[in-house]
């Protein structure tokens, strides 16, 4: 029996139906390609890094936070003497951005958020450098290792913990009345005592308060405040009239007469002392000449016995002085 060649309808709903999957395949494909840029061209660029931190061959590369290409490969060099060219990374960009990526661009290992993906993430550069050609080194500036904050933050927290703990032995020993605080809490004898004397304290301020009292007239009397304001007024036209060029004290302050007259008068009570010490004139003598002392103690001496005498026999010396007519 001869087989119909012509097509059924049910064969066309096939046909029709993979021919829809297959233009949806084709859009999804063209979509993912341009959400991953998969379509565009790129050029690579070489980075030297110590380590890697998370980055993977496939990641993604931004520019300025924004996806611009992947990482294409990453190898070891050779082992040397410099540790901070241990890991070599090949990443490609979309040439679209090549007028972002510069010779002042620095690259950085960055994380999307606080636990995600590492990208290889490029800051861009100013118009004054050039651009970055396929093959060209770019910089990696210094980035953040959450592992070592991680540390920290660890470490933070333990000291919280042992804080916490020492709070607690804190408040358990204030609960048992331990030391002042726990007696403030615990004590009722020393609550009484503080409330009688806050009682006191206020009975105090309400005396002071007191209009007919010393404290009183200070704080409610203003006649103490003009007497001090006229006093101030007072002052200050004193210190007026002694900025003044007139007067005893403002000559004391401006006029240097009499500095000038202290002076001479200075130089030549130092020129008198000078003459004095070099033994010259009389009053030398007295300080310097021993013999001139001596005949001195001898006059004092004979002096002493002329008027001893004469308190003893007066008359000898009064004699033929006192006429009687």
């Amino acid at each position: 029996m001869k087989r119909s060649t012509a097509l059924t309808w049910d064969q066309l709903k096939v046909g029709a139906l993979i021919l829809v999957a297959l233009v949806i395949l084709a859009l999804t494909v063209f979509k993912l390609g341009q959400a991953a840029s998969l379509f565009t061209k790129r050029y690579t660029l070489v980075s030297f890094v110590p380590n890697a931190t998370g980055l993977r061959v496939g990641g993604g590369v931004t520019v300025a936070g924004q996806l611009a290409g992947n990482i294409k490969a990453i190898d070891f060099l050779p082992v040397d003497a410099d540790t901070t060219r241990n890991l070599k990374i090949i990443v490609e960009v979309n040439r679209k951005l090549a007028d972002q990526v510069r010779k002042d661009s620095k690259a950085k290992i960055k994380t999307l958020g606080l636990l995600g993906d590492k990208v290889f993430d490029i800051a861009p550069g100013t118009p004054r450098f050039a651009l970055l050609k396929d093959g060209d080194t770019i910089p990696v500036a210094p980035s953040v290792d959450y592992e070592a904050v991680v540390q920290q933050a660890s470490g933070a927290i333990a000291e919280v913990t042992l804080l916490t703990k020492d709070l607690k032995k804190v408040t358990a020993g204030i609960n048992r009345g331990e030391g002042t605080l726990g007696q403030l809490v615990t004590n009722r004898a020393l609550y009484d005592q503080a409330t009688s004397a806050l009682a006191r304290t206020s009975s105090l301020m309400a005396q002071l308060e007191n209009p007919r009292g010393t404290i009183g007239h200070l704080l409610n009397d203003p006649s103490l405040y003009y007497s001090l304001n006229r006093t101030l007024g007072s002052v200050d036209t004193l210190v007026a009239q002694i900025n003044s060029s007139q007067g005893t004290l403002s000559k004391l302050l401006k006029d240097d007469t009499l500095y000038t007259h202290l002076v001479s008068v200075v130089a030549t009570t130092d020129t008198l002392v000078q003459q004095m010490a070099h033994g010259k004139g009389t009053v030398s003598k007295l300080f310097t000449d021993d013999e001139l002392y001596n005949q001195l103690v001898i006059a004092v001496s004979e002096l002493n016995k002329v008027l001893v005498d004469v308190r003893r026999d007066p008359r000898r010396y009064t004699k033929g002085m006192i006429k009687v007519f």
